[in-house]
């Protein structure tokens, strides 16, 4: 038997919608949906209650928002080489790489493990009195080098020639020689004892926090010695960076012969000057009382 299709069958006819059904199945529908957002604010506001937000971290004490607080350098290696049996262990580092004027200044320095200074770090995250008192502490406490190579000495072999020649002697010219160096930088020195570089060692080492202070502060006092041999550049304040005050002085009275022959606006200065010599004058010694090739050691 052959059933018209435009028919339907009783079993069918009997789920067809009755009229406004379709409406009457809008509305639940859109009552269920309803229902389930609202469960689902309640469910957020469950899980929020059981799993509150961390609360945002505050800045460090005195610090202002957005001042990422910097852990001081630590003793921390120099412990773990002394439970080696390493002993003594220096660290070293160097002042005034970037100048226009004046020496560049190596310190070597062995701290005494029972009288560490407090407060040692990078030199320049110190303000220049607490530089200062440091630099009298570790005078008084540990032993101490110090090396400056002259702007001759960087006029023939370079700014970082000189600084590791200068940073090698003064490991040298300590009273003890150590078994164990770290160095500030990238390079190692050519030392009769073990040579480790630290890149940003000033701020993770306390023995080169030491060295960055002590030659920091004694660089600044040549430069201000300096200052009263060569009036007008202003040594006393900028210390020989290529600060404007400095490039008006250069432009206004020339190079002197403690200015460095080959960085750029001193080598422009000389251009400027008609008739002089192709070499700067030779000096005789270093720039100050000892001569560099002897360095300058003190120890307590």
């Amino acid at each position: 038997m052959i059933r018209d299709a435009k028919k339907p069958s009783k079993a069918k006819a009997g789920t067809l919608p009755l009229a406004g059904a379709p409406k009457r199945a809008a509305k639940a529908a859109a009552g269920k949906v309803t229902v389930k957002a609202s469960a689902s604010k309640a469910a957020v506001g469950k899980h929020s209650a059981s799993k509150p937000s961390a609360p945002k971290p505050l800045p460090a004490k005195g610090l202002g928002k957005g001042v990422i607080a910097v852990a001081p350098p630590s003793f921390r290696r120099e412990r773990a080489l002394i439970k080696k049996g390493i002993w003594p262990i220096a660290g070293c580092d160097e002042a005034g790489r970037g100048p226009l004027a004046g020496p560049v200044v190596a310190a070597a320095v062995v701290l005494d493990p029972k009288r560490v200074p407090k407060g040692l770090d990078d030199s320049k995250r110190l303000s220049a009195e607490r530089r200062e008192e440091l630099f009298e502490e570790i005078c008084a406490t540990a032993q101490v080098s110090v090396v400056s190579a002259s702007p001759e000495r960087i006029n023939r072999d370079n700014i970082l020639r000189a600084s590791l020649w200068a940073l090698t002697r003064a490991v040298h010219a300590l009273p003890d020689l150590p078994q164990h160096v770290f160095v500030d930088g990238r390079d190692r020195l050519a030392t009769r004892c073990e040579s480790e570089a630290v890149i940003g060692g000033d701020g993770l080492i306390a023995s080169i926090a030491a060295a960055s202070i002590i030659a920091k502060v004694t660089r600044d006092r040549l430069m201000c010695r300096l200052a009263q041999e060569c009036p007008g550049y202003g040594f006393e304040s900028h210390k020989g960076y290529g600060v404007p005050e400095h490039l008006d002085a250069l432009s206004r009275l020339g190079p002197t012969v403690h200015h460095r022959r080959f960085f750029a606006p001193v080598a422009a200065a000389w251009r400027k000057i008609e008739g002089v010599p192709v070499e700067l004058p030779a000096v005789s010694g270093d720039l100050f009382d000892s001569p560099a090739e002897a360095g300058l050691a003190a120890s307590a």
